[in-house]
């Protein structure tokens, strides 16, 4: 019998995998690049065959139309204006999310600083709810803090990404340690739940995040969330068509760059 949770993955992901843009990055830093006119973002991702977009409610709220994607609201914020920027707290409710029609919902969680038990009960807690409701519940974990000495160390990764697990949520999105598939393997092959691919800061170099994306799927992840090196990228749409080619398709990664170029 399918369930309501499998019901929304499907709607998150396509064959299992998922090309996610979390735009929720103006709470924390504003209207940069490539937000400053949301709507038309989205539309231009969605043009490009994302399987989801991630943000908070209020741009959810205001969206002119249905797009023809999976939608996940964020449960959790901080600005880089605060003097804890690394606590994240609750700004949200799941039957809020669910009023607002979200597939999929997203918190946002520090490892390593002093305030992660406050983190931790919140994912734990919503979890359940989450399981109550069938709402699928997609786990952003991070090693940051006072505590992390290295945070590319894939067996620290490894153990955030568990932590997840371990608490109940269904998808866990992390930083990479590299784009060795042998590294990123450390992580995947430890965690009983789907592993999708932070994209971390901008790059500069397309075939990097192209090379990222594919290590992630060889090495047994579940696709990729990349916000950045999607809509601040001077064609957010190809560069969509471009990822989706390596993570659903499979295509190689020249024949990516060959889409990315229009071809």
């Amino acid at each position: 019998m399918v369930k309501g949770k499998q019901v929304r993955i499907s709607r998150i992901t396509c064959m299992g995998k998922m090309v996610c843009v979390p735009m929720d990055h103006g709470v924390t830093v504003g209207p940069i690049k490539g937000l400053d006119n949301i709507y038309e973002t989205i539309r231009k991702v969605e043009r490009g065959g994302a399987t989801a977009i991630l943000t908070h409610k209020g741009i959810l709220k205001n969206l002119e139309s249905v797009p023809s994607l999976g939608l996940i609201i964020h449960l959790s914020a901080s600005t880089n204006l605060s003097p804890n920027p690394n606590w994240k707290v609750k700004i949200g409710t799941l039957k809020e999310a669910i009023r607002l029609g979200a597939d999929a919902v997203s918190v946002h969680i520090n490892i390593g600083n002093k305030d992660e038990q406050d983190m931790l009960v919140k994912l734990g807690l919503l979890a359940d709810e989450c399981d109550e409701w069938g709402i699928p519940l997609i786990a952003m974990m991070y090693p940051r803090g006072e505590n992390i000495k290295d945070p590319n160390d894939p067996y620290t990764i490894a153990h955030i990404a568990r932590i997840a697990a371990e608490l109940g949520a269904d998808i866990v999105k992390v930083p990479m340690p590299s784009s060795n598939p042998e590294d990123i393997k450390i992580i995947t092959k430890t965690c009983p739940i789907p592993v999708v691919a932070a994209g971390g800061p901008k790059m500069e170099d397309d075939k990097q995040v192209l090379q990222l994306a594919e290590a992630v799927v060889r090495a047994g992840g579940a696709g990729i969330t990349f916000g950045r090196n999607v809509f601040q990228h001077e064609s957010p749409e190809l560069m969509v068509k471009a990822l989706r080619a390596v993570v659903i398709e499979r295509f190689s990664i020249e024949r990516a760059l060959e889409i990315l170029k229009g071809g």
